[in-house]
């Protein structure tokens, strides 16, 4: 199972909606009661994913150079051109996961839509190629619509997603 570390902040209520799981799930997971106390550098198990590590794929975004880099067992598999948050909206950066996904989510979001261990932030396609390559999203990571399908065909639920500057 996965395990989240606490940042200083958190509560089981923001995990859980980060993470897309109810916050009695996670405190039947971890033994916890609503009146735990969560502290920095706690781990926390997030039971409908796999452990850090179980999964050959990792995702590394750059965000300066406007890349998402593909990688099994540590070898470069793909390189996508992506679009990335405008300075208003910035894509975050950290460590996350994919979470979740949803095909044809509709409007912007094109093809696919596969979510991050951060609510409101996504990889998925669009319906405006032409933005791919550009500082223009609202924090999420933008994809040609073939290049997000075929990376979700390839990676599954719980791939560990690096966002670097």
């Amino acid at each position: 199972m996965y395990k989240h570390i606490v940042k200083q902040g958190e509560t089981i209520f923001s995990i859980a909606t980060d993470y897309r799981t109810s916050a009695q799930a996670l405190l039947n997971a971890n033994h916890l009661t609503m009146s735990s106390v969560l502290v920095p550098g706690q781990e926390i198990v997030i039971p409908h994913l796999p452990a850090k590590g179980s999964i050959p794929y990792t995702i590394h975004i750059s965000v300066s150079r406007r890349q998402l880099t593909l990688k099994k067992n540590g070898s470069i598999v793909r390189i996508y051109p992506i679009a990335v948050g405008k300075m208003v909206t910035a894509t975050p950066v950290g460590d996350f996961v994919i979470v979740n996904r949803q095909p044809n989510p509709g409007g912007p979001f094109g093809a696919i839509w596969l979510s991050l261990s951060k609510i409101h932030y996504g990889i998925h396609g669009t319906n405006n190629p032409s933005s791919i390559g550009k500082y223009v999203s609202k924090g999420c990571i933008r994809m040609h619509n073939k290049d997000v399908l075929e990376l979700a065909s390839l990676v599954p639920n719980g791939t560990e997603v690096f966002i670097r500057p």
